[in-house]
């Protein structure tokens, strides 16, 4: 226990977002015959018996996941939705409703909270999910947006983190880098506005990639395409940390080896340019940038012959026995895959 007497101070830092989950919940126990999964996936797992009750929680905080000076409030109703919702679709789930706790400062009148719920209701119509309670209070520091999400998830199709198997391919739905891309060009027009604010920002030709940034979306027709072609996923996590981070996660989780080609991984030709422009590592990005929000998952190798022609989705590896992750370069190099994850703006 903290001793402000003589307080042992560990900075936050020095154990990462992942370490400090791990850390905080270390000591919980669940009690409940009805907990199915509790916490190291994306929602937890309630049981009823015939289903489970997928739920998840995301909290959005002005500075460090927004910035108000580039991002439509719109867009953040929006976003902050399906950032919930990615997550019962990554346990192969049906989202059904949400609920919304918004903490708020003076410096905002009704109509800002008004165009908020204008892009949560769009989502909830979007995403056929009802908004059904929550909460509003008062803020001395911005604004800050938690959304709870529910949904039902068939107990034969449930699929968790822990899945994946000997001789799996590993699948991602879409390309990757393009959020973060999509971050970078913001933050260089809102750099240029300060400097100068009679300049009108350069936005043109980006739309893809701002779009990635400003208004995801969630990847529910995954999981309606995966049904359909009657796949089932041995273990599925949704892209918001970054590829890298989200591949290591499904390493550790399923106790096996995950092996990653560089010359698979699925990259918008957008982003090439942009990565020149701005002196960056197309694969680095790919990796490491976050906010995508797509599904990564496993399938048998029996499926391949499945989901091969299928333009929403490509297969970038396989996994074997052993643990951690590889990148295997264009040189047929082998590299240790690290969890560099995206960290937000701050």
């Amino acid at each position: 226990m903290f001793d402000s007497k003589n307080p042992q101070r560990t900075p936050i830092s020095e154990l990462g977002e992942f370490g400090l989950i791990d850390h905080l919940v270390k000591n919980a126990k669940s009690k409940l015959p009805n907990t199915a999964l509790a916490m190291g996936d994306d929602a937890g797992l309630i049981d009823h018996g015939a289903y489970f009750t997928a739920i998840t929680t995301d909290l959005l905080v002005e500075g460090v996941h927004f910035d108000l000076s580039y991002m439509p409030l719109k867009h953040l109703g929006y976003k902050s939705v399906v950032v919930n919702l990615s997550d019962i679709y990554a346990m192969n789930g049906t989202a059904e409703h949400i609920t919304v706790g918004i903490a708020v400062s003076n410096r905002f009148p009704v109509e800002a909270l008004e165009e908020i719920y204008e892009g949560i209701h769009l989502a909830c119509e979007r995403y056929n999910v009802d908004l059904i309670g929550g909460d509003t209070t008062a803020s001395t520091s911005g604004l800050m947006i938690s959304i709870t999400a529910t949904g039902r998830v068939e107990k034969a199709k449930a699929t968790k983190r822990s899945g994946a198997k000997d001789n799996d391919l590993i699948v991602i739905s879409g390309d990757v880098g393009g959020a973060y891309m999509g971050l970078q060009i913001l933050e260089r027009e809102k750099q240029v506005f300060i400097e100068n604010p009679d300049m009108q920002p350069e936005l043109g030709g980006h739309e893809y990639i701002l779009e990635r940034q400003l208004k995801p979306e969630a990847r529910k027709d995954i999981v309606d395409l995966l049904h359909n072609l009657q796949v089932q996923p041995t273990s599925m996590i949704d892209i918001s940390d970054g590829l890298s981070s989200e591949i290591l996660h499904l390493s550790k989780a399923s106790n096996h080896q995950f092996n990653v080609y560089e010359n698979k991984i699925p990259i918008d030709p957008s982003i090439y340019t942009l990565c020149e422009e701005f002196n960056l590592n197309t694969t680095t990005v790919g990796l490491n940038g976050g906010e995508d929000y797509e599904l990564l998952f496993t399938i048998s190798i029996e499926d391949h012959d499945k989901i091969k022609a299928n333009p929403h989705l490509s297969v970038i590896g396989y996994v074997k026995e052993g643990s951690g992750a590889n990148l295997i370069t264009r040189d047929d190099k082998v590299v240790e895959l690290k969890a560099q994850g995206f960290k937000h703006h701050e």
